[in-house]
């Protein structure tokens, strides 16, 4: 296998931290009573499942390339269904103000040009049909923020926003890897590699912590205050 032991630690930690947003993202969903929120926590595991298909990748020492075209074809669907989610909580907000008065890429980007069982040509198509998308779903959770400013933690939508850092960088890392480094690929560059997957932690980090922000809040407010005396 080409990665470290500390490269490996933090792929897996940021593959379970995405686990992690997700699951607290549907108990949000049911504390708060909106099944909204709810399906936006179960539409964030097509991410989480293309995320392992990366690792499996990894630990065939990157030889089996079929594991990245599974992935992507993964991410892409994920991003659809986050976008679909997204679109739903605004059509929520829109319906309740009538009544009262209404990636990019894939997350987990894969390191270098790498063999494709689909073709280069089809596989970029993917990346840049999911990128289009989950830039979509990313402005959508600015219109959520704006709409209902109670409901998401600004710091969870600055954490989807942060994976476009850890994409620019990943790219910009991959460059140097490469063609200024000599490596064939950016998983070859331990140090390059491991900087560029740890952006995806803190970006992962940002959302589960936004996320516990806001549970945190919600209980604070359905308990009331603590009487004194």
């Amino acid at each position: 296998m080409l990665l470290s032991l500390p490269n490996w630690l933090i792929h897996i930690s940021s593959s379970l931290e995405w686990g992690i947003a997700a699951l607290l993202m549907y108990r949000y969903g049911i504390m708060i009573g909106r099944n909204d929120v709810r399906r936006f926590g179960l539409f964030m595991i097509p991410h989480w499942i293309g995320s392992w298909f990366v690792l499996a990748y990894h630990v065939s020492g990157d030889a089996i390339p079929v594991l990245l075209d599974l992935s992507e074809t993964v991410n892409l669907f994920g991003s659809i269904a986050l976008l679909y989610a997204s679109l739903g909580i605004l059509k929520t907000i829109k319906s309740r103000n009538t009544t009262s008065v209404m990636a990019a890429a894939g997350l987990f980007l894969i390191s270098g040009r790498p063999q494709s069982y689909m073709g280069e040509d089809i596989f970029d198509l993917i990346l840049q049909i999911s990128s289009v998308v989950y830039l979509s779903f990313l402005v959508t959770l600015i219109l959520i923020k704006k709409r209902d400013p109670e409901l998401l933690s600004g710091l969870t939508i600055a954490g989807f926003w942060f994976l476009l850092v850890f994409i620019s960088v990943t790219v910009f890392f991959m460059y140097l890897s490469t063609e200024v480094r000599g490596f064939p690929t950016l998983t070859h560059d331990d140090l390059f590699h491991g900087s560029a997957e740890s952006l995806l932690t803190i970006s992962n980090l940002m959302i589960i912590l936004g996320i516990h922000r806001q549970m945190k809040r919600f209980g604070e407010k359905s308990t009331g205050p603590t009487p004194k005396g």
